[in-house]
């Protein structure tokens, strides 16, 4: 039974008597008061403005509604210039890392560490209802929210059944009830452009991307100029420079001038299928940067320039290190929820500090920026978790998730890229409430998805590919996305929705040999583990289902993907043909069924059973002395 709020209350009190609750960041200032800090945190939302203009952020919220439970990860290995640097530490090295004592909130919060026994006690976390509750007291602390700007980093519209039966405008309308005021994307882009254009539309804050432009074609024909012209010019911010977007925004906050620049997931049109964007080309952009951020700071004089960012930790931290101007980067992608800001060394030798705010609404970052004489003086930074237990849920957010759950499942709902198959005939006339409602089994293991290898949740979704398609092997993205279900939790629809809802969810069947299979795990292992995060495209490695190999993180291409066997111990032949289902698929559209019907099918039918018998970790080499990795239930050489 988890705790109720005078004893959560109570817990988090002792914590910040005892000096646990989250540090700060507070370069170029002379110090904190330690006596006065752990006083004003006799609470832990109890957060004095420490400046005069506060930043809040959350990112990667995934479309998570509602509380949800949230593991984090025990493997997150950092391999060159990252190995043990944050964010690649994990659990007791990650708490020493923080000064996190064991077993309090904080450190079941920010690590995966007793995750089931401490998920019980201190219950779920995030909620949109509760995220605003948070936000507001933030705000009423800061002296009102003309002194605050509140940033999302993107990965919002994405993550769940509702955010894919609405396209994404379900949480276009709860984004306006936070008050989000500055976004970025990645995932947005992953439904149609038009309905990207039309969510922008409705969207009350202003959507930033520096780095994406129109392609040539598209910005000198008509049917791209149409689209943008029914959409009230959303989508065409700048002629001249081919800009779709708005690249940066001047607010004036508390009196002071605060500039932000938007950073879109740079690799969108690598990782996510370009058919639903064919107008848009992507990318890093250092050099527009740089001269965006340059203009900033000749024509508009601000005290302060921050970037929210879907570049992913890793990249932000390089691109910290090569780009002069910027004072804070508030980032996303990587779902790292890290506490305290890292501070970089920009060329010409400033700082500029980076921070990651997780996932799934389980965190909200808080920045406070010192400015006097229109100059930043030192940044103190927070991240504190979303307990809903403690957090009372904001009443009108509430409303608006309980009338959305009563909407009517009907013919226009689009789950798939082949038409013939768009709508679902079975879930037609049913509410959302009652589809997702659906009590398909009860978990026997801890369900999860998040860490550079195996999840068990992953392990049911690759079972479920097998039996469906009759196939050797599955394989599954290695996405970070998706929540976590208790052992003795019931598994709703809702949960396989959070693993599965894309749209672009269609299944398949095809035949591969063991050489190419090495050639796709060597391929995915490169795009992970190279030592340049530039190069990097950000996710986890494929989950497999129905073979074991063994991966060396720290060699180089060709050479990490070794002893790869089938379930029984048979090893893969290079000119042998192995049959292999999966989902997903980027450049072409799966005849198979969409994969939250076969793995909720999967469910139904072994309900009576739903032990694992077998999870798919891989055999690793050379990391046993890595800081990303702890307790790892695989073999290790």
């Amino acid at each position: 039974m988890s705790l109720n709020r005078r004893e959560f209350l109570h817990v988090m009190s002792m914590a910040a008597a005892a000096g646990m609750l989250p540090g700060t960041a507070s370069a170029m200032s002379s110090g904190t008061d330690k006596a006065a800090a752990a006083k004003a945190s006799a609470e832990i939302y109890n957060q004095p403005m420490k400046g005069k203009v506060r930043l809040l952020h959350i990112t990667d919220t995934h479309a998570q509604l509602k509380p949800i439970y949230f593991r984090e990860p025990n493997v997150n290995l950092g391999t060159g210039p990252a190995f043990g640097k944050l964010p690649h530490v994990v659990g007791t090295k990650l708490l020493k890392e923080l000064g996190i004592e064991p077993n309090t909130p904080l450190a079941h919060a920010f690590t995966y560490i007793n995750f089931q026994d401490a998920s019980e006690q201190y219950g779920k976390v995030g909620g949109f209802a509760h995220v605003k509750t948070l936000l507001d007291k933030l705000r009423e602390q800061a002296g009102g929210r003309e002194n605050t700007l509140t940033m999302d980093g993107g990965d919002l519209w994405h993550g769940s059944g509702t955010a894919l039966w609405t396209r994404g405008a379900d949480m276009v309308e709860a984004s306006n009830l936070l008050g989000v005021d500055i976004m970025t994307g990645h995932w947005e882009f992953t439904y149609t452009e038009e309905e990207v254009l039309k969510n922008l539309n409705n969207f009350k804050g202003e959507f930033l991307a520096q780095n994406i432009r129109i392609k040539e074609d598209s910005l000198f024909g008509d049917a791209y100029r149409e689209m943008v012209e029914a959409n009230n010019g959303v989508g065409l911010y700048d002629e001249d420079e081919a800009r779709a977007f708005k690249p940066y925004t001047i607010k004036i906050v508390n009196g002071e001038r605060i500039a932000v620049v938007g950073q879109a997931f740079p690799r969108t049109a690598n990782a996510n299928p370009q058919s639903n964007f064919p107008d848009w080309s992507f990318g890093l952009r250092e050099d527009a940067l740089q001269e965006t951020i340059d203009k900033i700071r000749e024509t508009e004089k601000p005290a302060a320039v921050v970037m929210i960012s879907h570049n992913g930790m890793d990249v932000d931290i390089k691109m910290a290190s090569r780009i002069n101007g910027l004072d804070a980067i508030f980032g996303g992608h990587t779902h790292d929820g890290i506490p305290k800001t890292t501070p970089v060394k920009t060329p010409e030798g400033g700082v500029c500090h980076v921070t990651n705010a997780g996932s799934n609404g389980k965190f909200v970052g808080c920045m406070d920026l010192d400015i006097s004489n229109g100059k930043l003086k030192g940044v103190d930074y927070k991240l504190l978790p979303v307990f809903s237990n403690i957090l009372d849920a904001d009443q009108e957010v509430t409303t608006f998730i309980d009338h959305l759950y009563t909407r009517k499942y009907d013919t226009n709902i689009v789950e798939s890229r082949d038409p013939s198959r768009a709508y679902s005939k079975e879930r037609l006339g049913k509410t959302y409430g009652e589809i997702l409602n659906e009590e398909l089994a009860v978990a026997e293991d801890t369900l999860y998805r998040r860490g550079n290898f195996m999840g068990t949740w992953d392990q049911i979704i690759v079972n479920s590919l097998r039996e469906e398609h009759d196939t050797q092997i599955a394989m599954s993205a290695g996405v970070r996305w998706g929540t976590s279900v208790l052992a003795g939790e019931t598994i709703t629809m809702e949960r396989v929705m959070d693993e599965t809802s894309m749209t672009y969810g269609e299944t398949y069947k095809s035949e591969v040999t063991g050489a190419q299979m090495k050639d796709i795990l060597e391929g995915i292992c490169e795009n992970l583990f190279q030592k340049d995060p530039y190069l990097q495209s950000g996710g986890d490695m494929v989950r497999l289902g129905g073979m074991d190999y063994t991966c060396e993180p720290n060699a180089t291409l060709g050479n990490r993907i070794s002893d790869m066997r089938l379930d029984d111990g048979t090893p893969l032949e290079a000119n042998k043909t192995y049959t292999v289902a999966g989902w997903a698929q980027v450049e072409s559209v799966g005849d198979g069924r969409l994969m939250w019907d076969v793995a909720a099918d999967y469910l139904r039918r072994h309900k009576s059973d739903m032990k694992l018998k077998k999870v798919n970790h891989p055999k690793l080499k050379g990391v046993k002395d890595n800081p990303g990795i702890e307790a790892y239930p695989g073999e290790m050489a």
